[in-house]
């Protein structure tokens, strides 16, 4: 979720950071003489300021709706507000951008307003898996962002790329590998599962998500870092001190740009496609404007304009878009990828936790 400019600071550092300028100069522009307006909650920092600066307006100019951005605080402290808020009747933002185990919780207390599919001109084009529903088929959400989490490695350690995720097990790199830390966002039980056991469908019972920590717990010796810091990891990357293991490929591509000795790999198992929807707070009275402004996100030229600009990877099929091969593989791929099991990580959340310290990183 970048912009095609020199940037090697992780994606999700910048999320966390301050980025009033940009918006503190954009907005007042956008939000004069408009009738209509509406709150659209997204991640804070750069990537606020990327919509601000490139997206909103590009709405604003086509509908007259005025946006009103407001910068979501990380982790579920948004989620916690919202319902809180909703509770009163009230909506801190009409549309938010939600992780999806922020969807599924907020399912939980009837917290998303249905979107009508009907309403979104370019529903038909859309990955399906970019569609998220409650339990009874109402859609509670509509893709948003997505972003791709591969396997990352240093040229100058490893002239060749891998081609499999099973690589990371090699007893040849004891003490190399660079992975995310924690059960929830590493998405490495479905990465094992999809690489050895023929996909993620044995991670629906205990005892075969105990089967698959005992295979991950195969490559501890090759971990040097279980990182919650990315900003340490990808200059570790870079310097060829941890020289491989899974990031995030939009930033890794920025910095080979840059002309450091890195790349990112779509392993033949895929790339973890993570992702975030458009969720509309019940309490919102703003439905009318959400639907069009979804409506208007999920056009293909708006879809590729977001893979330009702001880096994310596009949630309509490929051949709906007018991105050239180069500009599709800076953000995405036609690799079938690896979903995350979110269900996993609302319904077994403490559980996994314990497992994941006991046997994984502990």
């Amino acid at each position: 979720m970048t912009d095609k400019t020199k940037f090697t600071l992780s994606r999700r550092t910048l999320l966390a950071a301050t980025a009033a300028g940009t918006a503190t100069l954009a907005m007042p522009s956008v939000l004069r003489a408009q009738d209509r307006s509406i709150k659209v909650g997204v991640y804070g920092g750069y990537f606020k300021d990327s919509f601000d600066k490139h997206i909103f307006p590009e709405f604003t100019k086509a509908s007259g709706i005025a946006v009103e951005s407001i910068a979501e605080p990380t982790g579920e402290a948004w989620l916690v507000q919202l319902e809180q808020a909703a509770r009163a009747g009230q909506a801190p933002a009409d549309l938010s951008m939600m992780s999806q185990v922020a969807m599924l919780k907020g399912q939980s207390t009837d917290l998303w307003a249905p979107i009508d599919l009907a309403r979104i001109a370019d529903a038909d084009k859309m990955l399906p898996q970019f569609v998220n529903e409650y339990p009874d088929g109402r859609v509670a959400g509509v893709g948003a962002v997505a972003w791709y989490i591969t396997l990352v490695s240093n040229t100058d350690v490893y002239p060749q790329a891998p081609e499999s995720w099973a690589y990371l097990w090699d007893p040849a790199n004891k003490d190399k590998l660079g992975l995310l830390a924690l059960v929830s966002n590493s998405f490495l039980l479905e990465v094992t599962a999809r690489t050895f056991f023929d996909g993620t469908g044995i991670l629906d019972t205990d005892e075969g998500i105990l089967e698959v920590m005992d295979k991950l717990a195969e490559l501890k010796p090759n971990v040097r870092l279980w990182y919650r810091d990315e900003a340490q990891f990808e200059q570790a990357l870079k310097s060829g001190e941890i020289p491989m293991g899974q990031y995030y490929h939009d930033v890794t591509g920025l910095a080979a740009a840059d002309g450091f000795p890195v790349r990112s790999t779509f392993p033949k198992e895929g790339g973890i496609l993570d992702s975030g929807c458009w969720a509309l707070s019940r309490a919102s009275g703003k439905g009318d404007e959400a639907h069009e402004f979804i409506s208007f996100m999920t056009q293909p030229s708006m879809q590729s304009l977001m893979s330009r600009k702001v880096g994310t990877a596009p949630t309509l099929k490929r051949d709906a878009l007018d991105l050239s091969d180069a500009e599709f593989a800076s953000v995405s791929s036609n690799i079938a990828p690896v979903i995350p099991r979110y269900d996993l990580y609302t319904t077994k959340s403490d559980w996994l936790n314990q497992k994941w310290t006991e046997l994984i990183v502990g």
